[in-house]
């Protein structure tokens, strides 16, 4: 290790360096703990307060304490765990079917020109159709049973996946490509020293989106000849006029959505920890 000396004692250069390195002041500052959950907290405390003021309808939009009361109501009923365990099922198939997906197509589409040809604009004139104005259609095809919500979940999680993927690696610079060539790099070896890296910024976005989408589609495809589920769970508090009900299953969905997208950002901060960013 490379030192210099200060007086008589022998201190590394890069310690050195980085006990004098100037604070960059247009930096955002170091990452605070938990610093996602500030604003829903902030967001709960004025709910809380609200309904204590007695400034919330409690028809309309019950008290925090109320809506819990009524989560742990349904969870010693056994009703919730049952609609919890079926939303993250229908779910989970669907996320799994629609990522494998996009990251098949966005490779086949950004790797050949022939595969660009055939692929993109397939997938660009999918993108513009209403993925939930081909429930009808799908339902005629599929039947009205779970495949077809496993299969609308698959089209709204594989469209983010591969349109972020595909750009991703169409902004590839191109001196890697030569570069590769100078070394003689074979297929398998430049997809996996420079295809690969330099797409997963673009995946990881494409995938943070597609998870968001998967518990979307569940919104209304469980309202849809469902018997279980967060969303026929909500249909039907609808019909009785239980809004403690309705709120119960959006916390749960906020809830679901914001921890499986704090799980895709950490894998996204573990795999891309040689990027120097400005989050990072």
């Amino acid at each position: 290790m490379t030192a210099v000396a200060t007086g008589t004692v022998p201190v590394p250069v890069a310690e050195e360096e980085h006990r004098v390195r100037p604070r960059r002041r247009l930096s955002p500052g170091r990452r605070l703990p938990a610093a996602r959950l500030a604003g829903p907290l902030v967001v709960l405390a004025a709910w809380a307060l609200a309904s204590a003021a007695g400034r919330l309808d409690p028809g309309a939009v019950p008290a925090p304490w109320t809506v819990l009361d009524t989560a742990v109501h349904l969870w010693t009923a056994g009703t919730l765990r049952t609609d919890i365990l079926t939303s993250v099922e229908r779910a989970g198939y669907g996320f799994a079917i629609g990522l494998a997906a996009g990251v098949l197509l966005a490779l086949a589409a950004g790797l050949s020109r022939a595969g660009e040809a055939l692929i993109d604009g397939t997938v660009q004139i999918n993108r513009a159709i209403p993925t939930l104005g081909l429930i009808p259609l799908f339902i005629l095809w599929l039947g009205i049973g779970e495949t077809f919500k496993v299969a609308i979940i698959a089209i709204v999680v594989y469209i983010p996946v591969y349109l972020n993927t595909h750009a991703a690696l169409s902004a590839i610079d191109s001196r890697y490509v030569e570069l590769a060539e100078v070394l003689d790099l074979s297929r398998p070896r430049f997809i996996a020293k420079i295809v690969i890296p330099g797409a997963l910024p673009g995946f990881f976005v494409g995938l943070r989106l597609g998870v968001t989408g998967s518990w979307l589609g569940l919104v209304v495809l469980e309202q849809i000849n469902a018997t279980s589920g967060l969303g026929y769970m909500m249909f039907q508090a609808q019909n009785y006029g239980r809004s403690d009900i309705i709120l119960v299953g959006l916390l749960i969905y906020g809830v679901f959505g914001l921890v499986s997208d704090t799980v895709v950002r950490a894998v996204e901060r573990r795999v891309l920890s040689w990027r120097r960013t400005l989050s990072s």
